[in-house]
């Protein structure tokens, strides 16, 4: 049995979508979380570590981190057609997004998002040579591996969607969230990811 811990309007957002992209059989379990505001509160019931989002429990094994979620949640369900075998070059090239978005391009968009970038020269780099990468790889597109959807469009097109005002003034940025967005499970995510203020009242 699969589940979910999943907190409305937050990081585990991504993978309500991903369910839906999968067509998987998941029950999510809507929590309340601790948010970067003080608001919010644990919910006992969530077993990760440290109370954050998300968490996928699977016949008693914990899995965390969006990215391996994602990665854990592909392999379960390989006719959908958003990850590729073991042992294949694309799967790489995948694991290669999949590691970079969280060690390189949200750590960048955060010097950006926390001012950094207009003091630091170092963090200024970083946040253009990640939002350069991106630029280059979807000029080709549509997706991020080209006409392939995949995880990587799932993890890395939440961050995007989410980060716009922060991303450089572009029109591959627009038109790459405008085709997220125009995707029946992402609409269909969105609908299903949960009202916040419900679920602080339960």
């Amino acid at each position: 049995m699969l589940t979910l811990f999943h907190a409305p309007q937050s990081r585990s957002s991504r993978l309500v979508w991903l369910i839906e992209e999968l067509g998987a059989e998941v029950d999510i379990h809507y929590c309340d979380i601790r948010r970067g505001d003080g608001s919010g509160a644990r919910d006992p019931q969530n077993p990760h570590p440290e109370g954050k989002v998300p968490a996928l429990l699977h016949d008693g094994a914990l899995i965390t981190e969006s990215g391996a979620v994602a990665v854990y949640l592909a392999g379960l369900y390989p006719e959908a057609g958003l990850g590729f075998p073991q042992g294949s070059t694309e799967r790489g090239v995948l694991l290669s997004w999949m590691f970079w978005a969280a060690g390189e391009m949200e750590p960048a968009f955060w010097g950006r998002i926390s001012g950094a970038t207009a003091t630091d020269p170092m963090a200024q780099r970083r946040y253009e040579q990640a939002t350069n990468r991106l630029i280059e790889a979807l000029w080709e597109g549509p997706w991020l591996m080209g006409d392939r959807f995949t995880i990587a469009d799932v993890i890395i097109g939440s961050a995007l969607t989410w980060g716009r005002d922060y991303l450089p003034d572009s029109p591959v940025f627009d038109r790459y969230i405008e085709r997220l967005n125009a995707r029946p499970a992402k609409v269909r995510a969105d609908a299903r990811d949960g009202d916040l203020t419900l679920t602080r009242a339960a």
